[in-house]
C-alpha cells in the first residue's frame, strides 16, 4: 500500500470508504506489530540484564543488540503509523465533498443522455400535461360560449 497516496479523486463514495478502511487496517496492524516488537525488545533487555548479572558481557551485548534492532523496527512502524494516521485524517476530511459530488446532477449531461436515448426532455409526460391543459381550456371556452348563448336566449 502506498502510504503517501491520499488522493481519492476518481473514486466513488463507497470506493473512497474502502480505500480509507484499508489504510486504517494497515495502521492498526502496524501499531499491533510495534507493540509486539517493543514487548520482545523488553524480553531481550531482561536477558541482557541476566547475562550481565552472570558476568557474561558478550552475551549481554548480543542481547542488547537484539533489543536495539527490535526497537528500531518498532520505531519505523510507529513512524509509518503516524504517516498513515495523518493520511487517514486527510482523507476523512475529503469524504463529505465526495458524498456531495455523488448527489449532484449535471443538467447538461442529463439532457445529453436524454437526447442520446431518443427522448426529448419531459417527453410523453410533458405532452400529456399540455394535452390535459388544452382540453381544460377548450372545455372552458365551450362552457363560456354556452353561457353566452343562454344569456342571449334568456334576455329575449
Amino acid at each position: 500500500m502506498d502510504l503517501t497516496d491520499t488522493d481519492l479523486s476518481g473514486l466513488s463514495l463507497d470506493g473512497a470508504k474502502e480505500y480509507i478502511l484499508a489504510h486504517i487496517t494497515q495502521l492498526k496492524l502496524n501499531e499491533k506489530q510495534a507493540c509486539e516488537l517493543e514487548a520482545e525488545a523488553a524480553v531481550w533487555r531482561e536477558r541482557a540484564a541476566l547475562a550481565l548479572s552472570r558476568a557474561d558481557a558478550a552475551l549481554a551485548a548480543e542481547a542488547e543488540e537484539q533489543a536495539g534492532a527490535l526497537l528500531n523496527k518498532a520505531s519505523g512502524l510507529r513512524l509509518e503509523s503516524g504517516e498513515l494516521r495523518a493520511g487517514v485524517d486527510q482523507m476523512k476530511r475529503r469524504l463529505p465533498s465526495i458524498a456531495a459530488g455523488a448527489r449532484t446532477v449535471d443538467p447538461d449531461l442529463l439532457l445529453e443522455e436524454l437526447l442520446i436515448a431518443g427522448r426529448e426532455p419531459g417527453g410523453a409526460e410533458l405532452e400529456k400535461k399540455f394535452a390535459a391543459l388544452e382540453q381544460e381550456a377548450a372545455a372552458g371556452a365551450a362552457l363560456d360560449e354556452l353561457k353566452a348563448r343562454m344569456g342571449r336566449a334568456g334576455g329575449l
